[in-house]
């Protein structure tokens, strides 16, 4: 088991207890905000197991149905989860504007304060954490766990006013917190979908990424130039194709070698999994 997975198990552990801990706490307290934030525990769990599960398949080794690989197994979890989180957000949306209509009496809100308060400071832990190991794994899907975790902060920051709101005398505040945390949900769902779509459609890595790839085929002894450099992700890798120029004399066997450099060069970049090489006579 490596690091990324590692990780997401303990993010699935942290989450459980977190949301048993807001789910007995909010229907004692009867704070919508309270449950809602449960709730938002509870798309965290299934998506904290989903990315595991996508993890542990994206580093099985390449085989004859899947000759580059599993790496497409982490957008496509990613994608389903944020299609949950899409119906999570609207149904909590929903439970907001019936709670507007029909008044609820609350209860043991300093316990559900003393709740959203050890959220917060476990999500802070969590999106650190996970922001660390997703850039050294290089995981989109770690990265982000610890997108959604920063985002929990603050939506366990919302669900805290609207707890403290009843308390204080105005209880329209847990109404308005519910309906802003499915607003977040909402948000979030939709980031998580646009960027797994990314990686699932192919799209292209950002200019530094396309700049470090044609620094490192210049640096190879005998490249002249650099033609044309096609890049695409391939799950939460890039897959190259690249042009490079070498004198015309050479023979075939240096030119090859050279080819062979280039490609084992670019290959030992952390996000790249295959780099093709064409070679063009200059």
């Amino acid at each position: 088991m490596n690091r990324a997975e590692q990780t997401t198990l303990i993010g699935v552990f942290l989450n459980i207890i977190l949301f048993v801990a807001k789910i007995t706490i909010g229907l004692l307290s009867n704070s919508l905000s309270l449950l809602s934030d449960a709730f938002n525990s509870l798309t965290d769990i299934v998506s904290y197991t989903g990315i595991y599960i996508a993890v542990r398949i994206s580093n099985k080794k390449a085989d004859h149905d899947h000759p580059f690989g599993h790496h497409r197994a982490q957008p496509i979890a990613g994608f389903v989860v944020s299609l949950f989180t899409f119906l999570l957000a609207f149904e909590i949306m929903k439970n907001a504007i019936i709670g507007f209509f029909n008044p609820r009496t609350y209860s043991y809100e300093f316990y559900a304060i003393g709740v959203l308060i050890f959220t917060m400071i476990v999500k802070i832990f969590m999106s650190y954490y996970y922001g660390q190991v997703g850039k050294k794994e290089n995981s989109p899907a770690v990265k982000a766990g610890s997108i959604d975790s920063r985002n929990d902060v603050l939506v366990s920051g919302i669900a805290l006013t609207g707890v403290i709101g009843p308390w204080i005398g105005f209880p329209l505040l847990d109404i308005v917190a519910a309906f802003i945390i499915g607003l977040f949900i909402f948000y979030s769902g939709y980031k998580i979908g646009i960027e797994n779509i990314d990686y699932l459609m192919g799209k292209s890595p950002p200019k530094n990424e396309l700049d470090e790839i044609k620094k490192t085929a210049l640096k190879i002894k005998g490249v002249k130039g650099v033609n044309e450099v096609k890049a695409h992700y391939v799950g939460n890798y890039v897959h190259i194709e690249i042009h490079i120029e070498v004198n015309k004399n050479m023979s075939t066997q240096d030119s090859h070698d050279i080819g062979k450099q280039v490609q084992y060069a670019l290959e030992k970049l952390n996000y790249v999994d295959k780099a093709f090489i064409h070679i063009d006579p200059m």
